[in-house]
């Protein structure tokens, strides 16, 4: 009898692995037809590697100050300008201390990214937490999404400036300067940035709570716990997923905003929002200091945005298939 079971478990435990297999390959057939989402994937990935690897191709610290070539040019503006000063040890130029443009972007890039994929990581735990409990228990649900509510309905720019204020010099003391103002940003952006998620997913598990495999698993006893890891949470990976390219996309903006406003990082620290909040006052004579970390930001919350759209019609299954 055992022998049996085992020989009639066996062909349907890898049906189901094929038939899993073939709903990712769908997914990944339907995510290949949106062009957009394909080059955002790629230059994601090439923003990534460039802050990664970045740093070991071009060796130069970005605290380094050359003064006697300072406020140089990027190359290519001899190219219309032959009277402009530049210099091959500074391609991208540099400011007005002599800091290299180039190293600094890269390294600004890597404290952004870091920020904005930590941020989004936990505003998503906090938004799929609360979005499970609200959409499983119908007494939670109430309590939770009148929360969710009173959260949305505050202004989160006056909001994220006063958390700012508030706890900036007590996490400087305590874990240093640099430290102290990533947790701080990080904890800031995903506390303030969890509602939307929380939303989504409790609207599905709502629907989800309905669906047959649910209700036979609810008759044969499983517990609450087993069915919310087993049954409810694989299924909503769907939206799970699609907002948390667009939460990646939020805490990136987020996070230059707070460096542009002067309330990020120390000013000896670069991220793409503080090299634009330095590059302002001089913006007319060296409009290359905010073009470049502009479009670094720009483009990487771009990408995110159509990786996003990409992900939303490829996990659809009333789409993928067309």
């Amino acid at each position: 009898m055992n022998d049996t079971t085992a020989r009639t478990a066996a062909p349907n435990q890898n049906q189901n692995q094929n038939q899993n297999q073939n709903q990712w390959w769908d997914v990944w057939d339907q995510f290949k037809t949106h062009k957009g989402a394909v080059i955002g994937g790629a230059f994601l990935i090439l923003i990534t590697l460039f802050v990664i690897i970045g740093p070991y191709v071009w060796q130069v610290d970005p605290g380094d100050l050359d003064v006697r070539n300072k406020d140089n040019r990027p190359i290519y503006t001899a190219l219309w300008n032959p009277d402009a000063k530049v210099s091959w040890a500074h391609p991208l130029g540099s400011d007005q201390l002599g800091r290299d443009n180039l190293a600094n972007l890269i390294h600004g890039g890597q404290v952004s990214l870091a920020v904005g994929w930590t941020a989004m990581a936990l505003s998503l735990v906090l938004g799929t937490f609360i979005g499970v409990l609200a959409g499983y228990y119908r007494w939670l649900d109430g309590p939770l999404m009148r929360f969710t509510d009173l959260v949305l309905a505050l202004p989160l720019l006056p909001l994220l400036l006063v958390m700012m204020l508030l706890f900036r010099e007590a996490l400087r003391s305590a874990f240093g300067p640099e430290t102290g103002i990533f947790i701080l940003i990080v904890v800031v952006i995903g506390i303030t940035s969890w509602m939307h998620t929380a939303r989504i997913v409790r609207g599905d598990v709502l629907a989800l709570k309905e669906r047959e495999f649910v209700l036979a698993a609810r008759s044969i006893g499983t517990p609450s716990r087993r069915m919310i890891t087993r049954h409810i949470l694989p299924n909503v990976l769907s939206p799970i997923m699609v907002s948390a390219t667009l939460g990646l996309a939020n805490a990136i903006i987020t996070e230059s905003a707070l460096s542009f406003l002067g309330l990020g990082f120390p000013s000896d620290f670069p991220t793409w929002g503080k090299l634009l909040f330095d590059g302002v006052e001089r913006m007319a004579d060296f409009p290359e200091r905010v073009m470049w970390p502009g479009l670094c930001i720009s483009l990487t919350v771009l990408s995110v945005n159509y990786i996003g759209d990409g992900l939303r019609d490829a996990l659809d299954p009333r789409i993928r298939g067309r």
